[in-house]
């Protein structure tokens, strides 16, 4: 019996000797969540978070319209309006913007020591007086919870860094034994914000806190992530952005992210592309047309740099009512050119106006299904020209051997001259492989075909306007159920 039970023991001591040497000592090894297939690559192969953004991402995002003021009634009430016009179009994320956690924001100005809401790890929480579900430490969870079972996406804003008042607090770190201000760096700040701190990779805790936030964020059911203040200066903010990204990784929850403001670093593109899905290319856009007329030149350097999962942003689109009640400043042929660039340069589209008072142009732009395949679809956009002002783009229709072209006359209208001015482009330099010199184009904003073409195409385009058209041999279809192919 004794020489059985000894036997039994050496048995039991082996085996847990095993466990230790592949699990770690007890009590130190904290589990590690299991990721889903699309969070993981293997060796040699693209991030696997590309797959999260295949097409440029399609949303509402609440900044253009309530600054740091939107609730969760409006948010709710976009939402409603999201899933009932725009979701059939491919729209789909809706973002809550910055000052979430401030229970007094107000206007686009942000309050110096503004009292923020935060829990004990010094995780920003939502403010409950502007977000009644997250009372009783629910969060965000109720609110992405409503949007889901509208089959939308939820989204939210977060400033780099840890809040200065955690900081000041010293709150602990979640699953780490460190502290907020072992992290901080306190002469790390955002130059426009007063809410955060740097946060110092080099200090332990520092993973371990962005890893806090983001599990958070997923037990929110958060789908896309704007994070702010970091992409400019790109290169200071390396480590940060890297530790974003394996945060996000860390929680095996598939989240968009989304960097933010511009303009990022060209000499960054490689870095940017394998951490993010989307990243600005400028500070930030509003309507006001000067600042149209300098995307141009920002998305035609970005162009080559676009593609499946990693898409430059121009920012979002300020239609309709935008700055907390006012009507766009942008005229008609201005919003034409607005969305004809986004759309072949593949700009994510993020509408930043009041989708509840919606008026009938501003629904036309951002609901023409062929316009928005564009966007969604192409391939190989650049450049073709720029002739003083006449600006022609291209890019490739697919499995097809169609182009769609786009053509912008950004020049200024001359006194005393109403009409536009032809934008001539001659079908060699589209590059269609064509048996003969003729060709169909079709007018993708009126969505009406415009007939054969000989040699060249050369639409007249009002001043500070623009023209989409699809160039093939055959006519071009919409398919009979009234959606574009593949949206």
């Amino acid at each position: 019996m004794c020489s059985t039970i000894g036997r039994n023991r050496i048995f039991i001591i082996g085996v847990l000797f095993v466990l230790v040497m592949v699990a770690g000592p007890l009590g130190l090894v904290r589990a590690q969540p299991v990721l889903p297939a699309e969070a993981k690559s293997a060796p040699g192969e693209p991030p696997a978070f590309l797959n999260w953004a295949l097409k440029p991402p399609m949303g509402w995002n609440s900044w253009d319209c309530f600054a740091t003021t939107v609730t969760e009634a409006q948010t709710k009430a976009h939402a409603d309006y999201m899933a009932d016009k725009l979701a059939p179009f491919g729209w789909e994320y809706v973002v809550v913007d910055i000052q979430w956690y401030e229970p007094n924001a107000k206007s686009f100005d942000y309050r110096k020591n503004a009292k923020l809401v935060f829990d004990e790890w010094g995780r920003l929480l939502p403010a409950v007086n502007r977000f009644p579900s997250a009372a009783d430490g629910v969060g965000f969870k109720a609110l992405g919870d409503y949007i889901h079972g509208k089959k939308l996406k939820f989204g939210v804003h977060l400033l780099r860094g840890i809040p200065r008042q955690a900081v000041e607090q010293n709150t602990p770190i979640k699953d780490a034994p460190y502290h907020a201000a072992d992290i901080a760096d306190k002469k790390d700040t955002c130059p426009w914000n007063p809410d955060m701190y740097g946060v110092d990779m080099t200090k332990p805790g520092a993973q371990e806190y962005y890893n806090s936030v983001f599990d958070l964020f997923s037990q929110w059911g958060v789908d896309f992530v704007k994070v702010d203040d970091i992409s400019r200066p790109y290169n200071q903010h390396r480590a940060e952005i890297e530790a974003v990204r394996k945060a996000i990784d860390h929680t095996g929850r598939p989240m968009a992210l989304s960097l933010s403001p511009g303009e990022t670093a060209l000499d960054a593109a490689d870095h940017v592309q394998n951490n993010a899905n989307m990243w600005r290319i400028s500070d930030d856009f509003w309507d006001k047309w000067p600042l149209v007329l300098a995307q141009f030149e920002r998305l035609n350097k970005w162009s080559k740099f676009c593609g499946p999962g990693h898409w430059p942003d121009a920012d979002m689109l300020p239609l309709g009512i935008v700055g907390q009640g006012r009507k766009t400043n942008l005229t008609k042929d201005e919003q034409y050119t607005l969305m004809t660039l986004w759309s072949i340069a593949r700009s994510p589209l993020i509408f930043g106006g009041d989708m509840t008072k919606m008026d009938d142009f501003t629904l036309s732009l951002i609901t023409n299904e062929e316009v928005i395949a564009v966007d969604q679809q192409s391939s190989g956009n650049h450049q073709l020209f720029n002739r003083d002002g006449l600006v022609a783009w291209v890019a490739d229709v697919p499995d097809t051997s169609d182009k769609y072209l786009a053509v912008f006359n950004t020049r200024d209208k001359p006194a005393g001259q109403d009409a536009g001015t032809g934008v001539k482009v001659p079908v060699k330099r589209i590059d269609l492989h064509l048996n003969n010199s003729r060709w169909i184009i079709r007018d993708l904003w009126k969505k009406t075909d415009l007939g054969q073409f000989n040699d060249e195409f050369a639409p007249e385009i009002n001043w500070h306007g623009a023209g989409l058209y699809r160039v093939s041999m055959q006519q071009s279809k919409i398919l009979s159920s009234g959606r574009y192919p593949g949206l």
